[in-house]
């Protein structure tokens, strides 16, 4: 993940969670108000502490973490890759 020098993560402010730098203000916190409509000039009058281009950061953030996630689908009979078995080899 490319370090964005606008969020930090440190174990002495809210037990390491990701924050805007120079604040308290998680970047989850700015996510669920993106997701329930809220829009930057809205979030920026609410937590005046934080900018545009802070809140730009949350989402750029929340999306390099979804790019690195690995997903294991699971098989019909609900097994991940790690629990289906290999097929033998007959030869």
């Amino acid at each position: 993940m490319e370090k964005d020098s606008r969020i930090i993560l440190d174990a002495s402010v809210l037990a390491g969670k990701p924050v805007i730098r120079g604040t308290r203000i998680p970047v989850e916190l700015v996510l669920d108000l993106l997701a329930s409509g809220w829009d930057a000039s809205q979030i920026i009058q609410e937590y005046p502490g934080i900018s545009r281009e802070d809140i730009l950061s949350c989402l750029r953030y929340a999306q390099e973490l979804v790019a690195s996630e690995r997903v294991y689908c699971a098989d019909q009979r609900g097994r991940t890759p790690s629990e289906t078995p290999s097929i033998p080899d007959f030869e």
